[in-house]
């Protein structure tokens, strides 16, 4: 599984949805090519908190490590980069 850090470090506003420092993890079923990946990626990377991602096309899941993360966000990214996201 590949890591790529986020350009954008800022924590954001913590919310009843935040996970502090730690890890999302989502099952993408669609993804199956280095195109989503890097989709995926790019729009992972605007959202705030994030600090590392990992894909894997293999198994689909997707790894979002970071500090007060926020779960509608990080899905909302996935879901504008044109993928539905289940919590894995």
């Amino acid at each position: 599984m590949s890591q790529t850090p986020s350009s954008q470090t800022s924590a954001g506003t913590p919310d009843a949805h935040a996970a502090d420092a730690g890890e999302l993890t989502y099952f993408v079923s669609e993804m199956t090519c280095d195109h989503c990946k890097a989709s995926v990626t790019g729009e992972l990377v605007k959202v705030p908190g994030v600090k590392a991602i990992g894909v894997d096309l293999d198994t689909k899941l997707v790894r979002v490590r970071g500090a007060n993360l926020d779960d509608a966000a990080v899905r909302a990214a996935i879901e504008e980069a044109g993928y539905a996201a289940v919590s894995a």
